[in-house]
């Protein structure tokens, strides 16, 4: 089957940001979004319309993450320390590596194997997810849990408070802290320290989540290979209550950087080396 363009021209994208070292940028080609103002969105899921939109939303999910499954689209293989998920005894900051538009998918088959079914697990997703995309995916992306950021002040404002509130009550939030989407791309990228500062900030552990993926005997329709996931599960970080939360973020982030390098290394047998041409990086 031949490979999809858009595929491959993904895939050269990828070559070009790592030989650069701009890790943060994404390499699809998403619309452009507009800006959420404040009072837009129902973060905490408050209003009875809401309620409805996202038990909808859900309903259409698991249809068609079932569908997913069945046709072999997505193939977890896998659940490694799912034990340090079922023992947390808080709310708590997921992170997870991001390299495909369906890996909310493969967190969600995590969360549900969990127990936790009284606690809802919240999404971070960008501010152009929420607002551009149509249909079917922009019913996912607007009503399943997603707490979208923003590039206006007032609104990130509402953000804070509605992830405090969220983290109190025990519930989980997902953040991918590597900021960029590469798809299928199997390295763990620098981290970014925003959710590690939420995390230190609530007083909640750091839970985090590092997907690894192999070959497929199938071929899908963009003419690559499908992966098969294997989610692995480390072991939660806590902040030192002797730090601050500017030091406590960077070493939690830190140490959750340690354990997908180490999951990355361990399950790839090779080293960590990324191909850039930028010093020091």
């Amino acid at each position: 089957m031949e490979r999809a363009a858009d595929r491959l021209e993904v895939l050269r994208k990828i070559t070009e940001y790592e030989r650069n070292g701009w890790f943060d940028r994404d390499v699809e080609n998403d619309p452009e979004g507009r800006t959420i103002m404040p009072g837009e969105v129902d973060y905490t899921r408050k209003k009875l319309s809401s309620k409805i939109a996202t038990k909808y939303a859900y309903f259409i999910a698991r249809k068609y993450l079932n569908g997913l499954i069945k046709d072999g689209a997505i193939v977890v293989k896998e659940i490694k320390g799912l034990e340090n998920f079922k023992n947390l005894k808080s709310g708590a900051v997921i992170t997870c590596n991001h390299f495909n538009a369906m890996d909310s998918f493969a967190m969600q088959i995590l969360y549900d194997r969990s127990g936790h079914r009284k606690r809802k697990m919240f999404k971070v997703i960008k501010e152009g997810n929420y607002t551009s995309f149509p249909g079917f995916y922009g019913t996912l992306m607007r009503n399943c849990y997603t707490l979208p950021l923003s590039s206006n002040r007032a609104t990130m404002k509402e953000f804070l408070n509605a992830v405090g509130e969220i983290l109190a009550k025990g519930n989980f939030i997902l953040i991918y802290p590597e900021q960029s989407m590469w798809w299928n791309y199997r390295k763990p990228k620098p981290l970014k320290k925003s959710a590690f500062k939420i995390a230190s900030e609530n007083s909640v552990p750091v839970l985090p989540v590092f997907i690894t993926m192999e070959d497929t005997d199938r071929i899908g329709a963009d003419g690559f290979p499908v992966q098969a996931y294997t989610i692995n599960v480390g072991k939660p970080i806590y902040r030192d209550d002797d730090l601050s939360d500017a030091e406590n973020a960077e070493k939690m982030k830190d140490e959750n950087y340690r354990q997908w390098k180490d999951v990355y290394e361990e399950t790839y047998k090779t080293p960590l080396k990324y191909e850039t041409e930028k010093e020091g990086a």
